[in-house]
């Protein structure tokens, strides 16, 4: 799916919910175009996704129809000037995962008693998570930095979710397999989250109808029925981690037990699996491609339980100390999901030394510190891409694109997983690189290539837009990097962080 074809499905969703917004209100398409000084055919073409909204017009809207349609955050209104062209220095500690806290708050839903997560990071993307769970009821509080208190009501208000919220994120399809124990028929909203071409449902469909859940895709939203739930067979569709996610949480409160075969088992499936044991779950398997879930019947107790770190966060400083030819310490690095990555390094001629290797404090995760090293790359003889685990993780794949424009050669990256990822990354030829597609799936990158500095908007994919922000502290010059919305969705903090190990980052208001 295109560019514009992806603006279009946007449209549709918020023409739909404006539509629904108004019916609730009881106004008709008359009144309504009234209150909005326009004509009653703009507001029928609005309603059926044939209109593409400004920020004003949506919240003009949103005073009319008293329903905030859209959520921004202040980080949808700044900009990052990088000065490029530092060496990065000293140690850096990596961040507690997104992936893994998205779904632990999805998770924590089993639960009827009190949740405390820890290591929750405090990004736009739990944002967005925590602002549909606060509207359907869910008490949710900030005890400390990054620890969250969560309380589920004795009975949720799925009526009122934010549906705003809820289209900003992909995370909200792990909801599934938990309020599908509350409600025998609810719906949610379609997915959204990084806009990288079709993402279609069909792996936690087929994994949610062996347990008896029905998903049906209705005209912006999704039917859940959960009448005939029973513990199942799942053969997964795909080794999806989220489908496995969803799948894990559904089979935790069906007494009985579940099989869930070809499961995904990355470190965001193992974080559901380790927080559902403590709360009383047995999963045989755990850290294979074949589950046993043993149901049980409720979950009513307290618990508390650490999130682990992130993968994805280790690599990208990596990515950064690389590029950027410097030496860096990173600490807490989730290692058992990094040897791949490292030893595709390795072959590449970087320099890495590695720690003794240590517990995360979720007391299950293997972590370690690596210090990477100034180091003279050559490009692969063959082509980077990614599996899933325990292959290149697909999250990791962007973070070879800058390392391989200072690289010696042409190196292939193969990005097959996703529609038009690959496209994002020829932005970088903004500044100096020289990125070539093949196809949409298949970028060649020439190197080594100075870099220097340029003005670029972040593309609506998280980790495209954080190959812009290393590709910019490397080149010489002040850059220019606007609307970092898409960075805040998974990076707390980053420019003040990466501003502490010798990066020159300013933070801007947006125009």
């Amino acid at each position: 799916m295109n560019k514009s074809n992806n603006s279009l499905s946007e449209q549709k969703k918020i023409g739909y919910f404006i539509k629904k917004l108004r019916e609730k209100r009881g106004l008709t398409q008359k009144v309504f175009a009234k209150a909005l000084k326009t004509s009653q055919s703009a507001v029928a073409r609005m309603e059926k996704g044939g209109q593409n909204f400004s920020t004003r017009e949506l919240m003009h809207i949103s005073e009319i129809l008293e329903h905030k349609i859209i959520t921004l955050s202040s980080n949808e209104l700044l900009d990052f000037q990088i000065t490029g062209g530092h060496k990065l220095h000293g140690q850096i500690t990596t961040n507690c995962s997104k992936n893994g806290a998205m779904g632990l708050l999805c998770v924590a839903l089993l639960n009827r008693g009190k949740t405390i997560l820890r290591g929750i990071p405090r990004i736009e993307e739990v944002k967005r998570l925590i602002e549909v769970l606060e509207s359907i009821g869910v008490s949710i509080r900030w005890l400390e930095n990054n620890t969250l208190e969560i309380i589920p009501p004795a009975k949720l208000k799925l009526g009122n979710l934010n549906r705003a919220a809820a289209v900003r994120t992909r995370s909200v399809l792990m909801l599934i397999g938990a309020l599908a124990h509350r409600e025998k028929k609810f719906t949610i909203p379609n997915a959204g989250g990084c806009k990288m071409g079709e993402r279609p449902i069909t792996a936690h469909r087929h994994a949610l109808r062996a347990l008896g859940i029905s998903v049906k895709t209705l005209n912006g939203e999704y039917l859940v029925n959960s009448a005939q739930m029973r513990a199942g067979e799942v053969v997964m569709y795909e080794s999806s981690d989220t489908a496995t996610e969803n799948a894990l949480i559904a089979a935790a409160l069906i007494p009985g037990q579940s099989l869930i075969e070809f499961a995904s088992f990355n470190y965001q499936v193992q974080e559901i699996c380790f927080f559902l044991e403590k709360l009383g779950v047995k999963i045989d398997g755990v850290g294979t491609s074949t589950l046993i879930v043993h149901g049980i019947k409720e979950i009513n107790k307290t618990v508390e339980y650490w999130n682990s770190e992130d993968p994805i966060e280790s690599m990208m400083w990596i990515s950064a100390a690389v590029t950027t030819g410097s030496r860096l310490k990173i600490k807490r690095c989730p290692i058992d999901f990094l040897k791949l990555e490292l030893l595709k390094l390795q072959t590449m001629g970087l320099k890495i030394k590695q720690s003794e290797i240590y517990k995360s404090k979720n007391g299950r995760t293997n972590l370690a510190d690596i210090e990477v090293f100034l180091s003279k790359l050559r490009a692969p003889r063959d082509k980077i891409h990614a599996q899933p685990y325990p292959g290149i993780n697909s999250d990791n794949l962007p973070f070879f694109v800058p390392i391989a424009t200072q690289a010696e050669g042409t190196t292939l990256i193969h990005d097959w997983m996703w529609e038009n990822r690959a496209i994002y990354f020829t932005e970088i030829n903004r500044l100096g690189a020289n990125v070539s597609l093949a196809d949409p799936h298949r970028a060649f990158i020439q190197g080594p290539t100075p870099l220097t500095a340029s003005q670029v908007v972040c593309p609506p994919a998280l980790r495209p837009a954080v190959v812009i922000l290393i590709a910019m502290l490397a080149a010489r010059g002040t850059s220019v990097l606007r609307n970092i919305y898409s960075i805040s969705r998974g990076y707390e903090d980053i420019a003040q962080r990466l501003n502490k190990i010798g990066a020159d980052i300013k933070i801007l208001k947006g125009l």
